[in-house]
C-alpha cells in the first residue's frame, strides 16, 4: 500500500511528486514525462516568462534557470524560450527530483477500503491511501460541437500536432483567436500550406505587449507590478492569492474563470502572424460536412449573414474545458459522487487541493474554477505542490507512516 500515487507527469504532477518524495512518502508517479509539451510542433515558443515557468521542488534547486545553466543558456526576461527546451527541462527535473518515474498510463482509479485501487494500461493493479490527479490538459481538449463527430482525418485539435509538415500544399482552417491558434496559423504558413485562414468568434485579435523591464523604478513597479501572469494589480491578485479566490462566491469565481486572461497572442508572434492573410473574425461554424471530393464544407455565421467555406482540414485551437466527465480514468461511481462547481462541471477543491472524496487530490487545470486563472499555467505549480502534499500528509494513516519513515531515516 502506497501513501500517494501521482497520476500525471507534466509540470504539476512532477512538482507534486518532488515535494512528496522530499517528505519521505511511499510514492509512485505514473505518466509520460511532459507529454503535452513534447507533442507541440517544433518552432513553438514558451509564452510565459522564464522566471514564471519553474517547476517546484521544496528547496527550489531545480528551477528553469538551473537547467538553462547546465545547457549554457541564459533564461532571460523578455526572451522567449523554445517549447522543446522547456519540455527537456521538465525531463531533467524528473530525473533530479522524482524517484523512478513510471511512464505507463493509469487507466482506472476506483475507491476501495482505506484508499484507492489503480490499474495501469498493461493491467497491473496497485493500492494507495491517496491519489493526486494531475493529468494536464490533454483529456480536456475542446472541439466545437459541429466538428466533434468528424473523423480525425478532417478535424484535429491543435494539441494533436507534433509536426505540421503534412499540411504542406493543403488548405487549412484554424479555429480560435488565442496563442495556440495564432501560432499554429503562422507555423502552417511558414511550412508551406497552400492556404491558411483563421475563423474565430472574437470580434478582434488581442496581442500582449512587449513586457517592461524586470527591474524598473519604484513608481512604475507600483503602477503595474510584474506577476507570473503578466503585469498589473488584477493579475497580481490572481497570481498571489489563489486561496482568497477560492473563498469568493461560486458565481463570481465562474465569471472570472470564463473571462480572465482571455485569448491573446504573444508580442513576439505578431510580426510572423502578418503572413496569415485570411482572418475571419466574429464568425462561428454552424455545421460541417464531408463533400464528395473529400473536403470539408463549413457553414459559417457572421455579422454579414451566413457563408460557405470549403477546406481540406480544420485545426481546432479552441482550448480546454476542465469538465469532470472528461476525467475518464476515474471510476464512474467516484466521478458521480464528487461535488462540482460551475456549468463546466469541474470538481470542487478544498483548502489543500483535496476533492470532496477524502484522499483524492487534484492539481492543474481541474482546479482552475476553484483556485483561479493561475492554475491554467505552469506558474500555478509552485502554489499547488507544497500545499497538496501537506494535505496528503495530514491524512491520518499517511501522517503516521511518513513520520515513522522520517524517524527511521534519521536513525539510520
Amino acid at each position: 500500500m502506497y501513501d500517494l500515487v501521482v497520476v500525471g507527469a507534466g509540470p504539476y504532477g512532477l512538482s507534486v511528486a518532488a515535494h512528496a518524495a522530499a517528505h519521505g512518502l511511499a510514492l509512485r508517479t505514473f505518466g509520460r514525462s511532459m507529454e503535452s509539451w513534447h507533442a507541440m510542433p517544433p518552432g513553438m515558443f514558451l509564452k510565459s516568462e522564464p522566471w514564471a515557468s519553474h517547476l517546484s521542488d521544496p528547496e527550489g534547486a531545480y528551477g528553469l534557470d538551473a537547467y538553462a545553466a547546465t545547457r549554457g543558456v541564459r533564461a532571460e526576461h523578455g526572451v522567449p524560450l523554445p517549447v522543446d527546451f522547456f519540455a527537456s527541462y521538465g525531463d531533467w527535473f524528473a530525473r533530479q527530483a522524482v524517484p523512478a518515474l513510471d511512464e505507463r498510463l493509469i487507466t482506472s482509479v476506483a475507491p476501495v477500503a482505506e484508499g484507492f485501487a489503480l490499474r495501469t494500461e498493461d493491467g497491473e493493479s496497485l493500492r494507495t491511501r491517496t491519489v493526486a490527479l494531475a493529468v494536464g490538459v490533454l483529456p480536456f481538449m475542446e472541439i466545437p460541437g459541429p466538428l466533434r463527430d468528424l473523423p480525425r482525418r478532417y478535424v484535429t485539435h491543435s494539441s494533436h500536432h507534433g509536426e505540421l509538415d503534412r499540411f504542406a500544399g493543403r488548405d487549412v482552417t484554424v479555429v480560435g483567436a488565442g496563442q495556440a491558434a495564432l501560432e499554429t496559423a503562422a507555423l502552417l504558413t511558414e511550412r508551406g500550406a497552400a492556404s491558411v485562414r483563421i475563423v474565430a468568434r472574437a470580434n478582434r485579435l488581442n496581442w500582449n505587449t512587449l513586457p517592461p523591464a524586470l527591474h524598473r523604478g519604484p513608481w512604475r513597479s507600483v503602477r503595474a507590478p510584474h506577476t507570473g501572469l503578466g503585469c498589473g494589480w488584477r493579475n497580481k491578485l490572481y497570481a498571489d492569492t489563489p486561496g482568497i479566490f477560492r473563498r469568493l462566491p461560486a458565481a463570481r469565481r465562474e465569471r472570472i474563470f470564463d473571462s480572465a486572461l482571455g485569448p491573446a497572442g504573444a508580442w513576439w508572434l505578431r510580426e510572423r502572424f502578418a503572413a496569415v492573410g485570411d482572418v475571419r473574425l466574429g464568425q462561428r461554424i454552424t455545421s460541417a460536412t464531408v463533400t464528395g471530393d473529400e473536403r470539408l464544407r463549413l457553414d459559417i455565421a457572421g455579422p454579414a449573414g451566413t457563408s460557405v467555406l470549403e477546406t481540406d482540414h480544420v485545426v481546432a485551437a479552441t482550448g480546454f474545458t476542465p469538465s469532470l466527465e472528461r476525467a475518464g480514468m476515474l471510476d464512474p461511481a467516484l466521478r458521480g459522487a464528487l461535488r462540482t462547481v460551475g456549468v463546466v462541471g469541474a470538481p470542487e477543491v478544498g483548502g489543500l487541493f483535496e476533492s470532496s472524496w477524502p484522499g483524492l487530490f487534484l492539481a492543474g487545470l481541474l482546479t482552475a474554477p476553484s483556485y483561479g486563472p493561475s492554475m491554467r499555467f505552469v506558474f500555478g505549480a509552485e502554489y499547488t505542490a507544497g500545499r497538496l502534499v501537506k494535505g496528503v500528509r495530514q491524512r491520518p494513516a499517511v501522517g503516521r507512516l511518513c513520520t515513522s519513515a522520517v524517524r527511521n531515516s534519521v536513525r539510520a
